[in-house]
């Protein structure tokens, strides 16, 4: 009597576990699985430093990524000569950085950057998911950034050119509104104490790139509207004319949105 008591108290539980188990295996069809995390690349544009994705960067730490951030030549802490700081440079410096990741790289570019990741991503496109243009030059075969008219620009108006014009800085009234207009005080003080000698090299450097390889990498691009550095006209028009790119982002700041909108920047680049 005792083992069909405890066959029957056997059977009594079977349904209800059955069922149980049929909610808990819909239950995990049904929970959306977690977004894969990314390998961002983050390359700083003229007249800064890796120190312009210094809010950024714990940002999307903080959700899982990989951020991997540096100086290019002749910027920031780095003490390269400003005769080396070319635009072949900068590509091999980007390119060195993404070819020690095992997978592919989230390419952010910033202003001048744009020309940069645009050249890296003719190089080495296997290497890179996506690329983002944030308030950047896009250009299109054959063109460099002193060759793409901006009038709304302030950087025009405002260069100090050295002697041989290899290199120059920003006249030191302009500095903090072209790059810091819309920031704190302590940004302010910090961009007028780290600005630097510019070297106009990669300002004339044309942009080489083919179909079969910049033209196949999805691009995205982040537009500053309230932007006297790459003026929010000029964004605009290089979106259009590039016709490939698959979503266009706003932030309402001015040209650098990494200091004064750290958060809402992190947050476009961590949902791509």
């Amino acid at each position: 009597m005792k083992t069909n008591n405890s066959m029957k108290t056997k059977i009594l539980w079977a349904a209800p576990l059955a069922a149980l188990a049929l909610v808990l295996a819909s239950f995990t069809l049904l929970k959306p699985e977690k977004k894969a995390k990314k390998t961002f690349v983050l390359v700083h544009g003229a007249w800064v430093g890796k120190y312009a994705w210094d809010k950024v960067k714990p940002l999307l730490e903080k959700d899982g990524n990989k951020v991997i951030v540096f100086d290019l030549p002749a910027h920031g802490d780095d003490q390269t000569p400003l005769g080396e700081a070319t635009m072949d440079n900068y590509v091999k410096t980007v390119s060195a950085y993404i070819n020690k990741e095992p997978g592919k790289v989230v390419l952010v570019g910033h202003s001048l950057a744009g020309m940069v990741i645009t050249q890296v991503a003719e190089s080495i496109p296997n290497k890179i998911e996506k690329l983002v243009y944030l308030s950047a030059f896009l250009p299109q075969n054959g063109q460099f950034v002193l060759g793409i008219p901006d009038p709304n620009s302030l950087f025009g108006p405002n260069l100090v050119l050295s002697a041989d014009k290899s290199s120059a800085t920003i006249k030191p009234e302009a500095i903090v509104p072209i790059f810091a207009s819309d920031c704190s005080d302590d940004i302010k003080k910090m961009v007028v104490e780290r600005h630097r000698t510019e070297p106009l090299q990669p300002f004339t450097a044309k942009a080489a790139v083919t179909e079969a390889n910049f033209g196949r990498v999805p691009k995205y691009y982040i537009e500053t509207l309230k932007d006297v550095g790459v003026s929010t006209n000029l964004q605009k028009q290089m979106v259009a004319a590039n016709g490939h790119v698959v979503k266009v982002f706003t932030i309402d700041s001015g040209h650098t949105s990494f200091f004064a909108k750290p958060t809402e920047l992190a947050g476009i680049l961590n949902s791509l």
